[in-house]
């Protein structure tokens, strides 16, 4: 049985899909890019804040769902160019503890929704 996970502090979807879906205690997060749910906006002033945005969106996402960022167990993390690693992970690194860390991995891709520089999405356990 799926349960779906929305919260008005994350982005609104923008297509037809989920913020996120718990199945049994796992739960699958789409994809966040950094828009402001507040104000709507795009925060794409530099690769930090927008990044920032990203991980405070999932933050939301997580939370809605009674979880952390100690509960994720995998990270997918799309970039438009990969000379932003260092300073996407960078921001990424304050938001989990190193020795519990998740596995991840990150691609390049060649465009991204609303081209923007950075999406992630998670998948976590309760």
């Amino acid at each position: 049985m799926k349960k779906i996970i929305k919260t008005d502090k994350a982005p609104s979807p923008i297509g037809p899909y989920n913020q996120a879906i718990l199945s049994g205690n796992t739960l699958y997060t789409s994809g966040q890019i950094a828009i402001n749910p507040t104000t709507g906006e795009l925060v794409i002033e530099d690769i930090t804040s927008e990044t920032t945005q990203v991980m405070e969106n999932m933050k939301a996402v997580l939370q809605a769902a009674e979880m952390t960022f100690e509960n994720v167990v995998k990270t997918s993390i799309f970039i438009s160019d990969m000379n932003n690693f260092g300073a996407i992970n960078s921001v990424y690194a304050k938001y989990f503890n190193e020795e519990t860390a998740p596995a991840r991995e990150t691609f390049e891709v060649a465009k991204l929704p609303k081209s923007v520089n950075v999406e992630i999405s998670m998948i976590a356990i309760k």
